[in-house]
């Protein structure tokens, strides 16, 4: 393990640790966070849509976002907590106390990974990238195409591809009015 630095501000101490290598704490414990999540939610016939681990004004938080054909429930999001609530515990895995956070994906759920986009082809989604496409770096519009690790979408009759290696953000944007009229 590398260097450990210790911080006391405000009469509180955290614990920072930089890796050999040069990664941060929260990148680690994702690492290894993300390797038990996916084990326990293979089991389950669940999918991860996301999880982060950040600090936040109330303290460290490790939230996770979790998905199924035909959706989760209450009772799913409370047994996989306490799995890996279990889990993380007898491995040890995250070294200073944190608040565990299992939940659906939502009506606007995060878009990660190749499957997410190839799924919501058709749909409106919310893009923000970290460098500009055409001047701008924000983008809402019809999912068109998902290819070669690029976004294709329409925006008012416009055409964008988008780099999926450039996205820093991105999520379904649910359309209530659409829905409505499903009905």
């Amino acid at each position: 393990m590398g260097n450990a630095h210790f911080f006391i501000l405000s009469y509180k101490i955290i614990f920072l640790v930089m890796e050999s290598d040069g990664k941060k704490l929260e990148e680690k414990v994702l690492g290894e966070v993300e390797s038990i999540i996916e084990d326990i939610l293979e089991h389950e016939a669940m999918e991860l849509v996301d999880v982060a681990y950040r600090r936040e004004s109330y303290g460290w938080v490790l939230r996770v976002l979790i998905d199924k054909d035909g959706g989760v429930t209450i009772d799913d999001c409370n047994h996989i907590s306490h799995q890996l609530s279990d889990i993380l515990d007898v491995k040890d895995v995250i070294y200073c106390s944190y608040k565990l956070e299992v939940s659906s994906p939502g009506l606007n759920r995060p878009l990660r990974k190749e499957k997410d986009f190839k799924r919501l082809i058709g749909e409106t989604v919310r893009l923000k990238t970290c460098t500009s496409i055409e001047n701008r770096k924000n983008f809402k519009g019809r999912l068109i195409n998902y290819k070669d690790a690029s976004i294709f979408l329409d925006i008012d009759g416009q055409h964008f591809t988008i780099p999926h290696s450039v996205v820093e953000k991105a999520n379904l944007e649910y359309d209530f009015k659409r829905e409505k009229h499903k009905k």
